[in-house]
């Protein structure tokens, strides 16, 4: 049985040291499960990786790919049996763009089964990234303001829904008028332009209460606009640098209206937690998704065999995720999804 995959032998640029490779089965051992992949999707950080310029790197040669849903076909001893036929996460560490993968039995992440499976394959990273900036950084009371900029973003659009069912409004800067159509269908309690004219509209809609959070993955000038839409001990955090210009301190605001300033990298956030507390987090961010109450909204479907015009895709403006599926026309035939409408 072959397994195809896609791989980089060196980093740089993904459209060129990119390669669809057919490598060897993974064979289980004791407390091993074999994993086939059914779909993964693509991450800002996927390109971080390849070009070498994440936080942490993989060795080389490496498969590409953080995130993706799978299906246990096979059990080594000493596994429940019970087990196969599970869908769980890929396992993130050996790369997840690949048919098969393995992982220890006791390392798995279990999905709900009844969940479509183009939902399943962005599930976890953007979810609980989004989770974590709404509940570690600020207690946030019902009725509380948060703002965030590139609003359009897989994490903003979970940061829209979470805050909504927690009973915060959620304020979205986007950088194009279409943009602002897109989320307000989608939701949204209220978007606007992230130009200079954004911190009078915010203070308006919020009567001059302003916001108790800021989520930045921009920088430059909209980490600015951000810090001056705080209230008076407000936080403001950064998870992304889309803009790669300096971000300048706001001194009068750190001084006279005492912001603080953080970082969050999910990664190191993931680390730092038990097996049990993974699970649990990612339970809290499952829950809404099984009971229809979350949309993780998908673009196109490319089988793995397409990642470069996957990757274009990816490249473009969007509303949604781009995902590779193992299989021309797999994510269509999912009985789970009736919706038919994510593939080009």
């Amino acid at each position: 049985m072959k397994n195809l995959a896609v791989r980089y032998h060196r980093h740089g640029d993904p459209h060129e040291v990119l390669l669809l490779e057919e490598i060897d089965l993974p064979a289980i051992g004791e407390g091993e499960v074999l994993i086939q992949l059914q779909a993964a999707t693509i991450h800002p950080s996927d390109y971080g990786l390849i070009q070498g310029s994440y936080g942490k790197l993989r060795e080389l040669p490496s498969i590409a790919g953080r995130e993706g849903v799978g299906e246990v076909i096979e059990v080594g001893s000493g596994v429940d049996s019970k087990v196969k036929g599970k869908l769980v996460l890929m396992p993130e560490e050996p790369g997840v763009w690949t048919e098969y993968s393995k992982s220890k039995a006791e390392d798995l992440l279990l999905l709900p089964s009844l969940v479509p499976l183009n939902q399943l394959a962005v599930s976890a990273l953007n979810p609980l990234t989004a989770w974590r900036l709404l509940n570690d950084f600020e207690y946030l009371r019902e009725g509380d303001f948060v703002i965030q900029n590139a609003a359009n973003s897989a994490v903003g659009l979970c940061v829209i829904q979470f805050a909504k069912r927690i009973g915060v409004e959620c304020i979205s800067l986007v950088r194009t008028p279409e943009r602002i159509g897109d989320l307000e269908e989608f939701g949204a309690d209220f978007v606007c332009l992230d130009d200079d004219d954004a911190v009078e509209r915010v203070a308006e809609r919020t009567n001059g209460k302003k916001c108790s959070l800021a989520l930045n993955s921009v920088g430059g000038r909209s980490a600015l606009r951000l810090a001056k839409c705080l209230r008076d001990g407000g936080v403001h955090v950064t998870f992304g640098a889309m803009d790669g210009s300096p971000v300048r301190f706001p001194t009068r605001n750190l001084i006279f209206d005492d912001l603080r300033f953080v970082g969050f990298w999910l990664d190191r956030w993931k680390r730092k937690q038990s097996p049990a507390a993974l699970r649990k987090t990612l339970e809290e961010v499952l829950q809404p998704l099984a009971l229809a109450e979350i949309k993780h909204p998908i673009d196109q479907v490319f089988a793995l065999t397409e990642f470069s015009q996957a990757l274009e895709r990816n490249g473009q403006s969007r509303m949604g995720k781009v995902l590779l599926e193992r299989t021309k026309g797999l994510l269509a035939k999912d009985p789970r999804d009736s919706t038919g409408k994510d593939h080009p």
